[in-house]
């Protein structure tokens, strides 16, 4: 009888290490089959998250390509609406620039000096006295060095000093003498060289009939 208990135990045995086996086989199995779900559903969020990139790259570059044509598109504008207010206050008779080309421009500074004087007097001076109902546009630039605010009032002062002198030592009306400040938005030239910059720092008078 004691003989029979051992294999019995024996074949017990067995069959635990086989149920054992089978039920880890399974579970492992199932881990198997989570582990391969969650690296699809990985692979579906990074192509989601790559689809999703593609399409804000294209929406960055549209917009930018929108923001470059509506500029494009206001530049034109300005320029047209420029060209038809000169239009419709006169005829375009001589351009005189003062910069540092013709004259000596002091940095940050608007005070006229006897060099433009007397090219105003030279050019100018001949003009008004032909054509006595002339008007005059006066334009005050500066190069980007500084504040951008104090830039614009700068070249609104360089403008004034032409203006005024315009007005005292020629017998101009102030009605006759309009200024404005462009500031630093408008240069002629690189700033990043001292030459650039000269040139920047300018007066255009712009005669109109």
């Amino acid at each position: 009888m004691r003989l029979m208990i051992v294999p019995l135990l024996a074949a017990g045995l067995a069959l635990a290490g086989c149920a054992k086996k089978s039920f880890v086989q399974r579970e492992v199995g199932e881990v198997n089959e989570k582990v391969d779900a969650v690296s699809a559903e990985v692979e579906q969020t990074q192509e989601r998250v790559r689809q999703n990139e593609v399409q804000i790259a294209k929406v960055e570059k549209d917009s930018q390509a929108g923001i470059a044509d509506a500029k494009s598109s206001a530049d034109a504008a300005m320029s047209k609406a420029t060209e038809a207010e000169q239009a419709a206050k006169g005829k375009l008779v001589y351009t005189l620039t003062l910069s540092n080309d013709k004259v000596q421009f002091p940095f940050a500074k608007s005070e006229l000096s006897d060099e433009a004087k007397a090219l105003i007097d030279d050019t100018i001076g001949p003009l008004v006295q032909k054509n006595a109902g002339v008007w005059f546009e006066i334009e005050g630039h500066t190069d980007s060095t500084g504040d951008e605010a104090y830039n614009m009032q700068l070249g609104e002062q360089r403008a004034m000093a032409v203006r005024d002198y315009l007005a005292k030592a020629h017998g101009i009306a102030l009605s006759r003498l309009e200024v404005i400040s462009y500031g630093e938005s408008e240069p002629v030239a690189e700033n990043n060289t001292r030459e650039g910059r000269a040139q920047n720092r300018r007066v255009v008078i712009r005669v109109l009939e």
